[in-house]
């Protein structure tokens, strides 16, 4: 699957991934190959996924996500006010 996140700032995160975990407004729900399409909010908390050099954790405020065919797309507000750009996201 293909994650990509971006912020107001620019793009987080566009990877590859098998999997991806997010903090719905209603609770937390993790997405893999071959999820059912759907529209969620995004509440406070980390979205978690596997990169390349393990697991990552980007805190944030708010935001939504998309999920289509093997395409993941969230649009995020980051909790930390400094993370601008994919460089900063660290595993």
């Amino acid at each position: 699957m293909i994650l990509t996140i971006v912020a107001p700032g620019g793009t987080l995160c566009n990877t590859s991934t098998d999997r991806v975990s997010f903090p719905g407004t209603v609770g937390r729900f993790t997405v893999l190959r071959g999820h059912a399409p759907l529209i969620a909010g995004l509440g406070c908390g980390e979205i978690v996924y596997a990169g390349e050099a393990g697991e990552v954790r980007l805190p944030i405020k708010n935001g939504c996500v998309r999920v289509h065919e093997d395409r993941i797309e969230a649009c995020v507000e980051p909790a930390d006010e400094s993370v601008t750009n994919k460089e900063e996201v660290k595993p």
